[in-house]
């Protein structure tokens, strides 16, 4: 329910929190999808399944947003799991290839269900000191993280725009900087493709659904499954609760658990990862610049997800648009789109001095990305965190 009281100002009209939904879409959509196509491409997807993925978890969270925002009369929005893209990014092909990153992904739903229905998960989940969870994302981030560095030498004229452009609106509208620089990415494709004469295929553009048969593998759940399930509740569905609270809206939290796991259940088989709760993007559909009147910003929610669905839409051109680029200017975006959440998981790992060594393990062994057992390192990442804490604390009062 919302607790903040009504104004006594005019209404301002319904096209502003119809448009600030629009922008909460396309700041969502355009800052990260290049990072759910690599992580989608780095577990084993083909370009026509990663396409499919991105198309899946654009329709599941457009769906998801007006299900919450019209049902509840709040400014709920959903997002696809970047942290969780990101993960399997960094994770690469698990033992069973592509088939058991979907199984992986359907065990992923079934927690986020079984965290709505078995409160005790959630509470368990909670108990994951936020220092060791933090590091392992940021061990996971910083591969991604150091693409624009690495791309700058690898292909200069191609990464150099793209670059400068973002460091341009960093300053000038920090909100806009990621999606400006895919645009610049986008200018510089575009070169590329009539430099070289290459023709773009239509086919490429219409967006389909490739239904993939999980199977599942120990290698699979316990070094895909469970980081990611962690990543996205940690990272992303505790913060969204948060954020909206900061604006007066109690998220119901098991009604919200339901939506995006059986969202996640549903986009699974056709390539999608993982939806959850936004978190960062929550407070541009929640603040008062949304609308004034706490009571009207639920119809930024539903045009957030409406937005979505249409953006889904073009997923097959946005996917041809990574598959034509020249090298390196992809990941460079992506790197870029992940230089906040770094930041932010580095500063919350080592914050707390009695903390910092066991988050500094947690996190060199998830950026090492070695794979033990078939297992992929965000997983022995918490193991290893998990046991030097105990190793320091233990008979500590």
């Amino acid at each position: 329910m919302v607790s903040v009281p009504a104004p006594s100002a005019p209404a301002a009209p319904l096209s502003r929190p119809i448009l600030a939904g629009v922008v909460t879409a396309l700041v969502g959509f355009t800052s990260s999808f290049a990072v759910v196509l690599t992580g989608l491409s780095a577990v084993g997807a083909t370009p026509e399944q990663a396409a499919s993925g991105l198309l899946a978890v654009s329709l599941s969270m457009g769906l998801a947003c007006v299900v919450l925002a019209w049902r509840y009369r709040m400014p709920i929005t959903v997002a696809w799991s970047t942290p969780g893209a990101a993960l399997l990014a960094a994770t690469g092909i698990v033992d069973g290839g592509w088939s058991a990153a979907v199984g992986a992904f359907l065990v992923t739903a079934a927690l986020i269900l079984l965290t709505a229905l078995w409160p005790a998960l959630g509470t368990l989940i909670a108990h994951i000191p936020p220092s060791i969870a933090q590091a392992m994302l940021a061990g996971v981030l910083l591969p991604l993280c150091l693409a624009p560095i690495t791309g700058l030498v690898a292909n200069p004229w191609g990464v150099i725009p793209v670059v400068i452009t973002w460091l341009v609106f960093a300053r000038l509208a920090p909100r806009w900087a990621v999606p400006l620089a895919f645009v610049a990415a986008a200018v510089v494709v575009a070169v590329s493709l009539v430099q070289e004469s290459t023709a773009v295929d239509a086919g490429l553009l219409v967006p389909r659904i490739e239904l993939t048969a999980p199977t599942f593998t120990v290698g699979a759940l316990v070094g895909l499954a469970l980081p990611l399930f962690i990543v996205t509740m940690a990272s992303q569905n505790v913060p969204g609760i948060a954020i909206m609270r900061s604006f007066g809206y109690e998220v119901p939290w098991r009604p919200a658990m339901l939506v995006t796991g059986v969202g996640t259940a549903l986009g699974a088989t056709a390539g999608g990862h993982a939806i959850n709760l936004a978190a960062i993007s929550a407070a541009l559909a929640a603040s008062p610049d949304a609308d004034p009147d706490p009571r009207r910003r639920w119809v930024a929610g539903v045009s957030t997800g409406v937005s979505y669905l249409v953006l889904g839409g073009f997923s097959a051109a946005f996917a041809a648009l990574v598959l034509l680029a020249p090298e390196a200017v992809i990941p460079a975006v992506a790197g870029l789109a992940l230089f906040a959440a770094f930041g932010s998981s580095v500063q919350q790992a080592i914050d707390d001095p009695g903390e910092r060594i066991p988050a500094v393990v947690t996190f060199l062994v998830a950026a090492s990305g070695v794979t033990a057992l078939g297992v992929s390192a965000a997983f022995w990442a918490l193991v290893a965190g998990l046991l030097v804490r105990t190793a320091l604390h233990v008979g500590r009062r």
